[in-house]
């Protein structure tokens, strides 16, 4: 792994403390880094990773057992078939979707999970869950509770990164916020185009003038942590700016892909019109985590007026949509890293923040192409690669329709302690003291996931 080094240039640190040092794991590592491919809206389990052929045979009858209703939204207990062929693939023989033709030549390197569980079946809560193991506003998010535990390799960009393809997740910034740990661990956005952050350019020449301006305001800054002691935003502003100075030079070398092959471009999907955000988003989380980057998110994009997985209706059209934009582009992910010897380092996890029913959502019209699925926190299906865990596994089973979990079932919380683990941190050790009490990741629960560790 690249980590990139302070420049002579830098200004000198002027706190006690550096916030993002690299800070010795609980236990050796199987992981260094995370990419988190957030997939908003919450993709179909049954028809992407975890096929149900009852469902074909009772399409459109009343399903044959106790649906109990997820949210509001669940107006039909019709069965509705997928409209997605399946096939095994790789030794494993594995089934997967034919929305994903790329990832699924990849299956034997993938560890599915199809008996996640969650607690909350409406996006805003359930986008804090995923994030934070709260469903409430103003937790930290795994991303800052990693670098906060570990630090960061990388000295010239931020620890925790999300890559904006075009959508915010309901919840906001707060899904990759810091919460109550200190500010310096809340997740930096990087916006799509040609400024993906703002101001970071230089106001003038970079030269001794805006050097001296830095050494200047941070002196200043360090007077004030003196007379009133540790102030965490403050730190984190210092740091920041800091850390803005070295983005300067950082950022452009980092987002300029010109130089890459042919090959990589096309791995990627680069010139592809369906292919091209998401593929340079894949692309830049795998220059990120190779310059030492701890934590990258990409966000789902959005693509010919699709702008989530959130299909309660037209299923078929938008899942078709937004499969296109992401299969390839993540399975050349998947590629890179492993040619690279990056995947055994880097834990790869995919996932929305919970499933879909087997039961239809039908539009007024009663139109067949209008139906839709409804959200199903109960049992739905996310991915893991790379980062020390088995290669080529399913774990877990829903039942015949892919309504409920009922084998292995893999709560939240458990993929939070699993994810620590992986890193080399005990989910039960790593606290932060807030509000009377030490505060977790996951809470008072979660158990780590041993059965799916290499």
């Amino acid at each position: 792994m690249i980590a990139q080094q302070a420049t002579a240039a830098e200004p000198p640190l002027l706190r006690p403390t550096d916030p993002l040092s690299v800070r010795a794991p609980h236990f050796p590592p199987k992981a260094k880094n995370v990419i988190f491919l957030f997939m908003d809206g919450g993709p179909s389990q049954m028809d992407t990773f975890d096929p149900k052929p009852r469902l074909a045979l009772e399409h459109m009858q009343p399903i044959r057992m106790d649906n109990t209703p997820t949210t509001v939204f669940n107006i039909s207990n019709k069965v509705f078939a997928s409209p997605f062929s399946f096939a095994q693939y790789g030794e494993s023989g594995h089934w997967v979707s034919e929305l994903f033709p790329h990832v699924a030549g990849c299956v034997d390197d993938l560890c599915i999970v199809r008996s996640m569980t969650a607690n909350f079946s409406e996006h805003t809560a359930a986008n804090y869950f995923i994030h934070s193991g709260s469903g409430f506003q103003g937790r930290p998010s795994m991303g800052s509770w990693l670098t906060y535990g570990l630090g960061s390799e990388c000295k010239d960009l931020p620890g925790f990164v999300v890559l904006d393809s075009g959508l915010i997740p309901p919840g906001g910034m707060d899904c990759f916020g810091a919460g109550f740990l200190p500010a310096s661990y809340q997740g930096t956005l990087f916006r799509r185009g040609e400024h993906p952050i703002a101001d970071l350019e230089p106001r003038e020449a970079a030269g001794e003038a805006q050097r001296g301006k830095l050494q200047l305001l941070s002196k200043l800054n360090q007077g004030v942590l003196e007379r009133f002691g540790e102030v965490s935003e403050l730190e984190a502003v210092i740091a920041n700016y800091e850390l803005a100075f070295r983005m300067q030079s950082a950022v452009p070398d980092l987002l300029e892909i010109s130089g890459e092959t042919e090959a990589t471009r096309q791995l990627y999907g680069l010139d592809e019109d369906d292919t091209s955000e998401f593929g340079r988003q894949c692309l830049l989380a795998r220059r990120m985590v190779e310059r030492g980057v701890r934590f990258v998110e990409l966000l789902t994009p959005r693509r010919q007026g699709q702008d989530r997985w959130d299909q309660h209706q037209r299923l078929e059209a938008g899942h078709r949509v937004n499969s296109r934009a992401v299969d390839k582009p993540i399975a050349g992910l998947l590629k890179d890293l492993k040619s690279r010897g990056l995947l055994d380092e880097t834990l790869v996890v995919w996932g929305g923040e919970f499933g879909r029913t087997p039961t239809a959502q039908i539009g007024e019209s009663q139109d067949p192409k209008t139906v839709g699925r409804d959200h199903n926190p109960f049992g739905f299906t996310m991915w893991l690669a790379g980062g020390g865990v088995k290669p080529g596994t399913v774990y877990g089973a829903t039942d015949e329709y892919g309504y409920f979990a009922i084998e292995n079932k893999v709560h939240m919380h458990d993929l939070h302690a699993t994810i620590l683990h992986l890193l080399g941190l005990d989910h039960k050790r790593l606290t932060f003291p807030f509000s009377g009490r030490d505060m977790r990741l996951t809470d008072v629960h979660g158990e780590i996931v041993q059965d799916i560790l290499a």
